[in-house]
């Protein structure tokens, strides 16, 4: 039975019910907020294992939230947007958000993203075999999970330490964004490319690499990505 504390962020009571619900039901243990303000207090008090984050809320909105959570914690967030809203997606992603789920969705849909979520969190947290990674000024200590780029360390959410984890386990080697999606996401994760681009954009931006003249990642036009150059 899964105990992992979720921080549940939507000003509307009828989702507030839906989600906390069907998440108790799955087994994790839930606390809702109904504000900007009454979630980051919650994030304080609590230290959640996952946040589910509406855009639309009174006040501080989703975007703010998500922005001051990434100043102080990599907690994984999941954000809530309207059904076709793809500007909302992106903004959230960009923003650092793990993932989206659009309204409505299903009680399956939002379990399947959150069981990927946590499980991407654990996987990052997991011990490796490896020892480390050098790339120029890059370095990346796999034991620690620690980043740094001319020595100054580069903190990470889960999910883009396990995409540099991923690149840098092929480095030398294009890799397909659908085999990324699948191995770094998850396998209901393939053909969301958005996901993957503004992931990697995000990325690139932690670790001050210019997509125009990459020094680590690369995109390879219609293929993928490569770390490095070819071996």
């Amino acid at each position: 039975m899964a105990q992992e504390l979720i921080l549940v962020v939507d000003d509307e009571p009828r989702y507030l019910r839906l989600v906390r619900f069907n998440l108790e039901a799955a087994g994790y243990r839930v606390t809702c907020a109904a504000t900007g303000e009454e979630a980051l207090a919650s994030l304080a008090n609590h230290a959640p294992d996952l946040v589910v984050l509406d855009v639309m809320l009174p006040g501080l909105d989703g975007f703010e939230v998500c922005q001051r959570i990434r100043e102080v914690s990599m907690v994984p967030i999941i954000m809530l947007t309207a059904r076709g809203a793809e500007e909302d997606k992106v903004k959230g992603l960009r923003l650092g958000a793990d993932d989206y789920v659009a309204k409505p969705f299903s009680a399956q849909e939002l379990l399947a993203r959150v069981e990927a979520v946590l499980r991407r969190a654990h996987l990052a947290e997991a011990p490796s075999q490896e020892t480390s990674f050098t790339l120029g000024d890059l370095r990346v200590d796999f034991p620690t999970r620690r980043v740094t780029v001319r020595g100054q360390e580069v903190r990470l959410s889960p999910t883009e330490y396990r995409l540099l984890h991923y690149l840098a386990s092929h480095a030398g080697k294009t890799v397909t964004q659908d085999d990324i999606l699948e191995s770094v996401w998850g396998a209901g994760y393939r053909g969301e490319h958005e996901v993957l681009r503004v992931t990697v954009w995000r990325l690139r931006h932690k670790l001050a690499d210019d997509p125009q003249h990459p020094r680590y990642i690369a995109t390879v036009p219609g293929i993928g990505y490569l770390l490095g150059g070819p071996g």
